[in-house]
């Protein structure tokens, strides 16, 4: 039996955006302050960590994020790892979405599998890209450990998937901003072995951000 790829999947760290409550999806928008501050905290955590790739969504958010851990060498970007389209509503705050589009608001919240952003994406067309993106990352390292610096969206997704879970379990996952999953790939079976750990951030304070 071969060793198990072991991977370090990541949400990257605050955006302004994220603190405003505004929807994000493909918009690039670019770390905040406090976002810097949580990537070099992130980057510290694994710091001693023999990782033998760094993979990332590839807007600049997680890219920022990604190469703080990578600190000089490449960072990958994967199509497949790119944040959920939000569609109309990306750029827009959350109170104005839940005022102008209050049904549908409310459907993304009660049952998030049968959502689809205005000409956006839903959960199961994140699935159908991100899963087989992580598997081929898996495939590539036996035996090793990378970085996979992706999105809120995408992460809980894809953790969804690696439990067994159905995307009407999406709001049942936590994802903060710059928090650490560590997943292993062993043959044909994935297993969890940390979830949303956001330890090494005590230093910024308590203020998690899971929007």
């Amino acid at each position: 039996m071969s060793d198990p790829a072991r991977i370090f999947l990541i949400r990257h760290g605050e955006t302004e955006w994220n603190r405003e409550e505004v929807f994000r999806g493909r918009k690039d928008i670019p770390l905040g302050e406090r976002g810097l501050g949580q990537a070099r905290l992130l980057a510290e955590r694994l710091r001693g960590t023999r990782l033998e790739a760094v993979y990332s969504s590839p807007l600049q958010r997680a890219l920022q994020t990604a190469r703080a851990i990578a600190a000089g060498a490449e960072v990958r970007a994967v199509d497949g790892l790119v944040d959920m389209s939000y569609g109309e509503w990306e750029g827009l705050p959350l109170t104005e979405v839940q005022a102008r589009w209050a049904d549908l608001y409310a459907l993304w919240q009660e049952r998030p599998e049968s959502f689809e952003a205005p000409s956006g994406e839903t959960l199961e067309a994140v699935r159908a890209r991100a899963l087989p993106a992580l598997e081929a990352i898996a495939q590539a390292h036996g035996g090793g450990s990378v970085a996979v610096v992706s999105h809120r969206v995408v992460n809980k997704v894809l953790l969804c998937a690696i439990l067994g879970l159905d995307d009407s379990h999406f709001w049942e996952i936590r994802q903060d901003t710059a928090c650490l999953n560590v997943i292993e790939r062993d043959e044909a079976i994935w297993i969890v072995r940390l979830l949303n750990d956001t330890c090494h951030l005590r230093e910024l304070g308590a203020d998690r951000r899971d929007f």
